[in-house]
């Protein structure tokens, strides 16, 4: 069983900064391509910044120059660091990755269970 978990979301005033981690745990041969994920409520889900296995990054044009996606492969754990953070960055956040089990030794992809950021004075 492999898992996603989430942390590290919470209430901020605008202009603040957050910092979310999403360690995976389970029966890992190697985890690919990760991403973060937001949604607004009764908004469809956005793609916000994804990191390749080798370090290779992109982000939404919304975020750029204000969020940092990064990455520890010791530690199976993707970052999200959120500065200068504006009410509509408001949203769950959601981890996502691509993951070789070695169960089967194929690659799935896992969800977190989100983690809610609140950006409000």
């Amino acid at each position: 069983q492999v898992q996603l978990v989430e942390s590290g979301g919470g209430l901020v005033q605008p202009g603040g900064s957050l910092r979310l981690s999403c360690a995976a745990s389970g029966s890992i041969l190697s985890i690919y391509t990760m991403r973060w994920y937001r949604r607004v409520s009764g908004e469809q889900r956005e793609l916000v910044a994804t990191i390749t296995r080798s370090g290779s990054t992109n982000c939404v044009d919304s975020v750029k120059g204000r969020f940092t996606i990064s990455r520890d492969n010791a530690k199976n754990t993707v970052y999200l660091q959120m500065n200068s953070l504006k009410p509509e960055d408001t949203a769950v956040y959601y981890c996502n990755a691509d993951i070789a089990r070695v169960a089967d030794y194929l690659t799935h992809n896992y969800w977190g269970q989100g983690t809610q950021v609140t950006v409000s004075s």
